[in-house]
């Protein structure tokens, strides 16, 4: 299996789902307060920012615009974040 493949395999099977489950768990709490607090309405923006960059890579392992170090580094990361359950998975966010 390649380096993107794995990547893959871990952003739809894993990143992704886990991304989905945080933001009905935050959609759960708004529905219970009857309002969104600033801070859960940053968090889902950020949340869907991040989703949008997780699929921006998906489109690019298909197609076949991303290497395979590029892939390597970015599991490694992913990996790491998880380990230490990092929200922002080691990415670093561009201006």
């Amino acid at each position: 299996m390649s380096q993107a493949q794995k990547l893959e395999e871990l952003l739809t099977k894993s990143v992704i789902p886990d991304l989905d489950e945080r933001l009905d768990e935050i959609f759960e709490e708004i529905a219970d307060n009857k309002e969104a607090s600033e801070d859960a309405k940053e968090e889902i923006e950020e949340l869907r920012e991040f989703k949008a960059d997780l699929q921006d890579i998906l489109d690019d392992i298909t197609s076949g615009d991303i290497d395979e170090d590029e892939c390597t580094e970015l599991i490694d990361d992913i990996l790491e974040a998880q380990k230490g359950d990092d929200e922002d998975f080691g990415f670093v966010e561009e201006d």
